[in-house]
């Protein structure tokens, strides 16, 4: 469950720590006070998607950090990523610069967005006025049918085999397509592997090539100082050489050791020298006298390699051995184009293999959807009748379609909320406080199968008020007794129900405006109750309203335990 949220910098909030408790936490306040910042801070260090005006005027950056205490669930994925937790504890933080740039920790160390998403899709889910939409949209029911049903891997199994079917499936409209222009096709293959062939390329060839390119424009520069290096060694008739005069030193060191022995060590190395100098300069005078080039032979060297560059560039390849793959995949094409009555009919065999297979894996997901449909439409109505809608029928309406990578079932929700109606789709009988009753329906039977301890409701109760405001105030609370519940309300019978009650308001000057967020007291909910049914001004006819809806809802909690 979520412990604490520390927020920085984040449009109208300066700096705040909140600590939450388990069980129904509520946060109220007047309207502009900063309550959906809260909730942006919490999808913010939970890797959501931010607004570019985050970061609050003035400052050079916004930070939100969100601390968890996680269950088995959570800590095994954690393992998985080798993230240590300490006293079962998970701190999630991020930051966003002025300039966009944004960084994740988890436990301090800097985390992928994407593991950090990962984590906290396990952690809480956030339900808001846009779900509520969702619920208009009938392709989002296909995904509410199959969470309640549990289809994750059967739907998984389906999809692959989806996959497989689109893609034989596309292969053999390809071979038809071929059938037709195979001519011209084979005729453009055979000019290609014609083209690269007569070149006769050989692997490697170009780097010889580079090579001796470099070698042919420097050589006359190669020849002069090889033979100038020659020279100085060796020398001629004319000049005295380094063999020359390292020869006289050696003679006058022989006739000086006669006298002293110590000098024979040097006489002996100059000797190894000389040795070594006369196997160089043979090497180097054969080196020399093998220098064989003709001076056009550039021009042909510049060719070839040009040529190698045109068949690399026209083929879209970035070596020879590219272009002789290149000439190995079109003779292949080649072959199997002119073969190709034959893999059509090979690949019309394997279409109807993959067909089967994909409609027995839809069947299974049908049969599936068809049964957690019937129990989530009975579940639903469970639902709706403590909602104070007892007289609404509800069915999951699943008609077939086409293959889709989602099944080949359409579904769609049908409703009539009064007795007498005939079934129709939620888009067109369903009022806002309907639909808001319905959704945390939906909700209330799906989190009971969820891994996530923690449920954010975001104004859930649009559009609703009187007994149904007090039927969801239960609904939600009931939710809390096994979840840990935020819940962002304008509604007293919501707020009278917490566990915890906390209270944003705004402050202002001249200068900046700052949200605070306070935890409330008995008398401060009681004065903030008051506020909520009275409007702006609390009197005593409030206050002892709002003392007596706090006496109700702790009665009604005692009752759900």
């Amino acid at each position: 469950m979520l412990t604490e949220l520390q927020i920085k910098n984040v449009a109208i909030i300066d700096n705040i720590t909140i600590n939450f408790g388990a069980g129904f936490n509520v946060l109220t306040g007047e309207t502009g006070a900063g309550k959906s910042i809260l909730i942006d801070s919490i999808n913010m260090a939970l890797g959501g998607r931010t607004a570019k005006d985050l970061v609050r005027n003035g400052t050079e950056y916004a930070f939100s950090q969100a601390v968890f205490e996680v269950n088995e669930t959570v800590e095994k994925k954690l393992t998985e990523y080798d993230i240590e937790l300490e006293d079962n504890t998970l701190i999630l933080s991020r930051k966003i610069t002025a300039d966009g740039k944004s960084s994740c920790r988890i436990n301090g160390r800097t985390a992928p967005l994407s593991i950090v998403r990962e984590i906290g899709n396990m952690l809480l889910n956030i339900h808001g006025q846009l779900d509520n939409q969702a619920l208009l949209v009938s392709s989002k029911h296909r995904e509410f049918v199959d969470n309640f049903a549990g289809n994750k891997d059967i739907l998984a199994e389906y999809s692959n085999k989806y996959l497989e079917y689109s893609k034989v499936l596309k292969k053999f409209e390809e071979l038809q397509q071929s059938e037709t222009d195979k001519e011209h096709r084979i005729e453009l293959l055979k000019f290609q592997v014609n083209e690269i062939k007569s070149a006769s390329l050989r692997p490697g060839e170009e780097e010889e090539l580079i090579k001796r390119r470099e070698f042919l424009m420097n050589v006359e520069n190669i020849m002069s100082n090889a033979i100038e290096a020659h020279n100085a060694l060796y020398g001629d008739e004319m000049t005295k050489s380094a063999y020359d005069m390292l020869y006289d030193a050696n003679q006058s060191l022989e006739k000086a050791a006669e006298y002293d022995e110590k000098l024979s060590s040097y006489y002996d190395t100059i000797s190894s020298v000389l040795a070594d100098i006369d196997d160089v300069t043979r090497e180097l005078k054969s080196y020399i006298d093998g220098i064989d080039y003709e001076p056009e032979e550039i021009d042909i060297v510049q060719n070839r390699l040009a040529l190698i560059s045109d068949l690399k560039r026209k083929y879209n390849c970035l070596d020879i051995d590219s272009v002789l793959e290149y000439c190995n995949k079109c003779e292949e094409e080649i072959a199997e184009i002119e073969n190709l009555e034959n893999t059509i009919e090979a690949i019309k065999d394997d279409v109807k293999k993959s067909k089967d297979a994909l409609t027995a894996a839809a069947k299974k997901l049908t049969e599936t959807r068809i049964k957690a449909g019937e129990f989530l439409a009975e579940s639903i109505m469970r639902e709706l009748a403590e909602l104070d809608m007892n007289k609404v029928v509800f069915k999951v309406k699943i008609t077939e379609s086409d293959f889709t990578i989602s099944g080949c079932d359409d579904i769609e929700f049908l409703i009539s909320t009064n007795p007498g109606e005939n079934l129709k789709p939620l888009s067109k009988i369903a009022s806002g406080g309907e639909m808001s009753r319905i959704m945390l329906a939906i909700k209330s039977i799906l989190s009971k199968g969820d891994i996530v301890d923690t449920l954010i409701f975001d104004e859930i109760d649009t559009g609703v008020s009187g007994r149904a405001a007090q039927k969801i105030s239960e609904k939600i609370c009931k939710i809390s007794r096994t979840k840990q519940v935020l819940c962002i309300t304008h509604l007293a019978q919501i707020a009278s129900m917490g566990d915890f009650h906390y209270l944003i308001h705004k402050d202002s000057d001249e200068t900046k405006t700052r949200t605070f967020v306070n935890l409330l007291s008995t008398e401060e909910r009681k004065d903030e109750l008051s506020r909520i049914i009275g409007g702006v001004s609390v009197t005593d006819t409030t206050l002892k309203a709002a003392e007596e809806m706090l006496q109700q809802a702790e009665n009604l909690k005692d009752s759900f335990i």
